[in-house]
Order: structure tokens, then sequence, then C-alpha cells
């Protein structure tokens, strides 16, 4: 496992239909309809299209960047066509290189439909799914493969519904604080990198790749599998970023703010996350720290400000004694 301080931006502006297969074709539960050509095709565009304006006639604007999907309306009205003006709509279509075509509630395609696809080496794919429903999942699963992502070099952990990303340089005691914290009944996201991707341009989601999932190394030990160790509770698949700490050694630690009242924050994927600096020194229980930490932000999160709290009470303190003159 790695172990570099770097991080590194991925942000895919296509994607393939292959790609939309592989990763999502399980749960949206698609089957190939024919000759399966045609997967390196490029969904331009993170959402899916139903071409009943261009199957009647309307021409102007047609989604073809899309995935496109044939509901129960789109199969009856090409039904009531004669089969020279189904020929026809099924050749301007796949003219308009379309990335896919899905069936939805397990329709099935018109034979001349799938002539067309074939020549225009176009996938045909079809779900059980009712139109909307495979509409809805499709359009999130695309919006994930979309989404601005990267990869943060640090162990993630999530602390009581608080997702902790803690950073640090190589040996510092990451992997270790994590450690401590899945003994004290947390649960291990990603250890070494994790996986971020941006969603809906406002929330950090964290993970780890799918090769390395619920492992962790540890120096003098090697690789230990946590789930089998500790129990399926110790992992979580994903959690979105809610703190990100960064370990320092105890000399090198600039200045510390003691109270806390200004609140530092880092960015990741343009998206300002709380930050805290926390100086490593032996003896010190970096677990436990990293657990106050995350509590600490749990209850700012709730509206909870202790050091807020504490320079309001003294502000007050300090007017009460100048007013009355002490």
């Amino acid at each position: 496992m790695s172990r570099t301080g770097n991080s590194s931006k991925q942000q895919a502006s296509t994607v393939t239909v292959e790609t939309f297969i592989k990763q999502h074709g399980q749960e949206l539960m698609l089957q190939t309809i024919g000759d399966c050509c045609g997967l390196n095709r490029r969904i331009v565009e993170p959402t899916v299209n139903r071409p009943g304006l261009a199957l009647v006639g309307y021409k102007r604007y047609f989604a073809s960047k899309r995935v496109q999907v044939f509901g129960s309306v789109e199969t009856t009205y090409l039904r009531s066509l004669s089969p020279k003006e189904r020929e026809d709509r099924y050749q301007w279509i796949f003219a308009t290189r379309i990335p896919c075509v899905v069936f939805s509630r397990n329709l099935k395609p018109d034979p001349a439909l799938l002539k067309a696809a074939k020549a225009a080496c176009v996938p045909v794919f079809k779900t059980p799914l009712i139109t909307m429903r495979f509409i809805n999942l499709a359009t999130l699963a695309l919006e994930m493969l979309f989404a601005p992502r990267q990869n943060e070099m640090g162990c993630m952990v999530d602390i009581l519904g608080v997702g902790v990303l803690i950073r640090g340089e190589s040996g510092i005691g990451k992997s270790e604080a994590v450690l401590a914290l899945i003994e004290r009944g947390y649960s291990l996201v990603a250890d070494d990198i994790t996986r971020v991707t941006m969603i809906d341009n406002q929330h950090i989601v964290g993970t780890s790749y799918e090769t390395t999932r619920n492992l962790m190394e540890i120096r003098g030990i090697g690789i230990i599998d946590v789930a089998a160790m500790f129990g399926v509770r110790s992992v979580t698949r994903e959690k979105q970023v809610n703190l990100v700490v960064t370990l320092v050694h105890w000399d090198k630690a600039q200045k510390i703010d003691r109270l806390g009242i200004d609140q530092e924050v880092t960015r990741i994927l343009g998206v300002e996350i709380p930050h805290i600096v926390i100086p490593v020194r032996p003896g010190r229980d970096m677990g436990r720290l990293i657990e106050v930490a995350a509590f600490q932000t749990k209850l700012k999160m709730a509206g909870i400000n202790t050091a807020q709290a504490l320079s309001e009470r003294l502000l007050e303190k300090m007017t009460r004694d100048r007013e009355s003159g002490t």
C-alpha cells in the first residue's frame, strides 16, 4: 500500500457503456439483447432520455448523448406504425450516434430495431424494472460515474456518524490510531488511500478501492482483514467526510489554536471541510484525541460550540465588571 502524501484528481468527462454496465448493470438488472457490440460507445451526459418526441417526428432537439429508454409508451406507439415507418424512425435515431438503448419492463424489441442497432453497432439491453424506476436509478448511477473524484492519501474512519479523514506523513501512526478506534467499536472506511467523490456539488463522500476494502496494513504485522478480525460492524463501505485530522510531529507543529474558537478548514474538491491539526509525541493516545475531535465536531454540527460559548461568557463577565467599575 502506498504511503505517499499527495492526492491525485480524476474527473471523467465521458463514460463508456461498458463502464456503466460493469459498475451498475447488476443493480439495474440489465441484460444484453442481440449482439453485444458497441460497448465502447461514450455516454456524454449523466442522465437518461425517453425518445418519444423523436419517434413521432419532432427532430429539432434530440438528446442523443444520453442513454435512451424505451418504455410501454414508446413500444406501443411503434407497433401502431407501418413497417416502413418504423424502419425510418430506427434509421434516424441510430444515425444520431446514441450510446445505447434500454427496454424497461422486459419489453421485447422489434426485430427491425435490433437489425438497425446491429448495423449502427449500438448495444441494446432490457431490464424488468418499470420505466420510471429505471430512470431514477440509472440517473443516480450516472451522476456517481460523472462526479468529480480524487484520491486522498490518508485513512478514514466512521466515529458515531462523523466521517473522519486522518492525514499525516508516512510512519506518523495513522493506521495505528485507526486500529485503536476500531477496537473502541468504530468502523473503518479506508486505510492509506481514501477515494473521495463530490456529491451534489456540496458533499464529499469517502470510500476505499474494492481490492483493498476491509484491509489494513499494520507495520510489523502486515495486512489484516478488519471485518474478519473485529466483525462486519467494524467496516463501513462509504461515509461523508465531516472532519479532516492532520497528525504532525510535535516539534514540527506550527501555531496551534488552543481554544478552538477559529475553525480551520481545508478544501477537498473545492468543498470546505473542518480541519484540525493534532501534534504527535510519545505517550499521547492519538486514537482517543481523534475520538474527542470527532465528538467536538458532532456537537458543532448540532449547534453546540463550547469554545464560542466560553468566549461569550468571558466577554459578558468583562462587560459586567466594567459596568460595575471593578
